[in-house]
């Protein structure tokens, strides 16, 4: 098929070079691609209809091309065009056909809406770059679909299909990268990532997603314009780690951030656990330990109940939950590593690192929570659990009971079967009390069993400090003891105000 040859130059003087019908494509690709856009060529060719009629191209680019010839059919659910219309001209178009339209994207060039239960973005001709010193790239249209897809950030989303006659678009040789899994840039990678610095993380995603390599002069780019990412918003590196770590493969694009120093600008604690071993090797390799938590932890979602399939919380607690270790390393008189309370430190250090990246309260909280507790389990020796001991686990873990629990069973990656096995057994022991004991005493509810309005009626005292010290009294008996009659809890509570004094 036609496309352009290496060293890669823009094939925009002459339509044939580069345009094809897809029918000329070879006959397994085509078959595939046309069977994975078999269920939207309905839309895509009464849309292609509706622009050409007003005297505008458009075409489908990037993702859903690439993943036509892949055969991912699930990201076709979103559809991504390019045209030479003007937002204004977009929109009017659309008016009379979408079911919804939305502008919010409008000063990019882009016009988003929904039909058939598909989302839809429709982006004028465009290309951008950052300034040496900008956190937002300008912004400028044009006219050509070449220069638009030169703009692009890899070959492999550099292909389009114009609508609605199915020309399939190859400028920059992108097929032919996607039949070899690599990711490459249409001009050179320098260029590519001066005009959006963001591009070395989406190399990294798109490593993890579709288990491509990286071309060589790719990856050195990255490793030598990592701080470039400086000045990229919290806001769209949190996006692109987020997709890195909610793919099938995270290892493969975290890996990739920490070789080639872009973890350095986005999550500095991650190459912090490439700890060096003391001489006895008497501690485990963290950095590797965490991916492999990472990895246990995406098993659990589903393999272990009740299922949370594609948990972000529960991903970012096992990629984190040891982040706290570098800073409480210490070498023991008797050759021992100890990393003691990692754990507070490292949900302290979680707080601060996803407030940088400009998480939710809710998001961060709940991370946290499972980085703090995550060692809880340990510290109750061989899995003899008291009734109070699983109470206050329960109750501190909250919400969170249900992702504690895998984490804390992901947490072990000890390759001595035996104690694998022990552990094992152990969790499985502790779910079980907590079953019970959630069935006999409702700990989801747990609370008291005297409210506000009792301990004042009983203590004779209004509203103040001395009713929230008696509420805390009543919940700490609640947690050894368990549930207690009224009387009971009565009689406790005059005890406790008594000898208080």
């Amino acid at each position: 098929m036609g496309g352009c040859a290496r060293p890669k130059t823009p094939c925009n003087e002459d339509k044939g070079t580069g345009w094809v019908t897809l029918a000329a494509v070879s006959t397994s690709l085509q078959r595939r691609a046309l069977e994975s856009l078999a269920p939207v060529a309905g839309l895509l060719f009464e849309l292609g209809t509706l622009f050409r009629n007003e005297g505008f191209e458009l075409a489908l680019v990037g993702g859903p091309v690439r993943d036509a010839f892949l055969r991912r059919t699930s990201p076709l659910a979103d559809l991504d065009f390019t045209t030479s219309a003007h937002p204004e001209d977009i929109k009017r178009i659309l008016g009379g056909w979408a079911e919804n339209t939305w502008d919010t994207g409008i000063a990019f060039g882009t016009i988003s809406a929904s039909k058939d239960n598909r989302q839809i973005e429709i982006t004028t001709y465009r290309s951008e770059n950052y300034n040496a010193d900008s956190r937002k790239p300008d912004v400028e249209f044009g006219t050509e679909l070449a220069a638009d897809l030169g703009r692009r950030d890899f070959t492999v989303n550099a292909m389009a299909l114009t609508l609605p006659t199915l020309e399939f678009v190859d400028l920059f040789d992108g097929l032919n990268d996607l039949e070899n899994k690599v990711l490459t840039t249409p001009f050179t990678a320098t260029q590519s990532f001066s005009d959006d610095p963001l591009r070395m993380m989406r190399a990294a995603r798109f490593a993890s997603q579709l288990q491509f390599s990286i071309a060589p002069d790719v990856v050195t780019a990255m490793r030598e314009m990592a701080s470039r990412l400086e000045i990229v918003s919290s806001e769209r590196i949190r996006e692109e780690l987020i997709k890195i770590v909610m793919s099938d493969h995270p290892r493969i694009g975290l890996t990739i951030m920490v070789e080639t120093g872009l973890a350095e600008y986005v999550l500095p604690e991650l190459p912090l656990l490439q700890l060096e071993e003391d001489e006895h090797h008497h501690h485990k390799d963290v950095y590797e330990h965490t991916l492999k938590v990472l990895e246990q932890a995406i098993d659990l979602e589903t393999s272990h109940e009740p299922e949370l399939p594609n948990d972000l919380i529960l991903r970012l607690a096992a990629l984190l939950h040891d982040i706290g270790k570098p800073k409480t390393r210490k070498f023991e008189s008797d050759g021992r590593v100890s990393f003691h309370h990692h754990e507070v430190v490292g949900a302290r250090m979680t707080r601060k690192r996803m407030k940088v990246l400009r998480f939710s309260n809710e998001q961060i909280e709940e991370v946290a929570t499972l980085v703090e507790l995550h060692l809880r389990f340990h510290g109750y020796g061989t899995g003899e659990w008291s009734d109070s001991a699983v109470r206050r686990y329960v109750r501190d873990a909250g919400a969170q009971l249900t992702r504690l629990h895998k984490l804390t069973r992901a947490d072990s990656t000890t390759r001595n079967r035996r104690r694998a096995a022990t552990l094992q057994a152990a969790y499985d022991s502790l779910e079980a009390r907590i079953a019970q004991l959630q069935e006999q005493e409702e700990l989801d509810a747990m609370r008291p069993d005297l409210d506000g309005s009792q301990i004042m009626e009983i203590l004779g005292i209004g509203p103040g400090r001395e009713v929230g010290e008696a509420y805390k009294f009543l919940m700490e008996l609640r947690l050894d003891q368990g549930p207690q009659s009224p009387q009971s809890a009565t009689q406790q509570l005059l005890q406790w105000w008594s000898e208080r004094g």
